[in-house]
């Protein structure tokens, strides 16, 4: 008798698993995603484009509840970027609840010789790119440095008396942005001494504490700063003269350099994320991109916006990969 209730109790056991099992699986292919708190990692310290921009969707649509489930942020410094990127492009492959914040140093990172990370932005699902925005050549406001072409001088007199600072690794964006006007003039730029920080946050502090003469950064991170009087901003690499608080500020080409740079900000979802997460993921972005409140946090921060779509911003992105390989090439930094 005891046996034969054992087995039947077993059976139902069992039984009620298999449903259970059924149940769950029905689930994760239903339209129930979100189902819980969903995380946007910055892959880097506080302060910096990443951080801001992360910090700027997860405000955004958590306000407005264009995202009903809880968005957090998440600082995950390392490598200028490339530590966490590793980490997305395997441990979080086909994890629908992260997300991160990338611009240019996923190109960047994929093709250059010194540092290189084997992952790129092939390894990931481009969602969106929401914001453009411009390098910044930057000196603390009591600096010897009036213009950029001093600072060019100093370098060329003598690269070892000038630190060049960054928030990403060498051969990074903000490397990048510090050696194109070095480049330009004339310098080698494997003389420029660089030294790199986790963010942006981090180099300007580097900055301010006497620990680098000029940083090279994005123009809306350093726009604070500014405005609080603690730097000055001696040339930006957009084509044109910007907007706001940096609008006295001249560009490279009026420094007398043929160059420019432009800084995009996108959002990436995991290689295999599920069709289910992408189709809600570029739904709720094009309309994070229409509201009101994310029109004010561009102004707020800064930036200009430029909006693609997934499948746009992934067409972007191939043709960014040809440029910056090119780039590379003609600084000699390629792999």
């Amino acid at each position: 008798m005891w046996k034969k209730l054992s087995t039947v109790v077993l059976a139902s056991s069992l039984a009620l698993s298999l449903v259970a099992c059924s149940s769950e699986g029905n689930e994760s292919a239903s339209s129930n995603y979100p189902e819980k708190t969903i995380t946007i990692v910055a892959p880097s310290g506080a302060g910096g484009g990443w951080d801001l921009t992360a910090r700027s969707i997860a405000k955004t649509m958590n306000a407005t509840k264009i995202v009903e489930e809880p968005i957090v942020v998440e600082n995950k410094p390392g490598g200028g970027g490339a530590v966490y990127m590793a980490e997305f492009a395997t441990k979080e492959v086909k994890n629908d609840y992260a997300l991160m914040v990338k611009s240019p140093p996923i190109l960047i990172n994929n093709n250059k010789a010194e540092g290189n990370s084997p992952y790129g932005y092939k390894d990931t699902k481009p969602l969106a790119q929401l914001t453009r925005d411009y390098g910044a050549i930057v000196v603390k406001a009591d600096s010897e440095f009036k213009t950029l072409t001093d600072v060019l001088e100093a370098i060329k007199a003598d690269p070892s008396k000038i630190t060049l600072a960054g928030g990403s690794a060498p051969g990074s964006m903000d490397h990048l942005v510090g050696i194109l006007p070095a480049y330009k003039y004339g310098i080698d730029p494997k003389a420029v001494k660089y030294v790199s920080y986790d963010g942006g946050g981090e180099a300007v502090a580097a900055l301010l504490g006497n620990n680098a003469d000029v940083i090279a950064t994005d123009a809306s991170t350093i726009s604070y700063f500014v405005k609080s009087g603690d730097v000055r901003v001696l040339a930006v690499s957009s084509s044109d003269r910007l907007e706001g608080v940096l609008s006295e500020v001249p560009t490279f080409k009026e420094e007398g350099l043929d160059t420019e740079f432009t800084i995009w900000r996108g959002l990436f979802g995991p290689k295999d994320m599920s069709d289910e997460a992408y189709d809600f993921w570029t739904s709720k972005l094009d309309e994070l991109v229409e509201s009101d409140e994310w029109k004010a946090e561009l102004e707020r921060n800064g930036w200009q916006s430029e909006y693609r779509n997934a499948e746009d911003f992934t067409t972007y992105l191939e043709d960014q990969d040809k440029v910056i390989v090119e780039l590379l090439t003609a600084l000699d930094m390629q792999k």
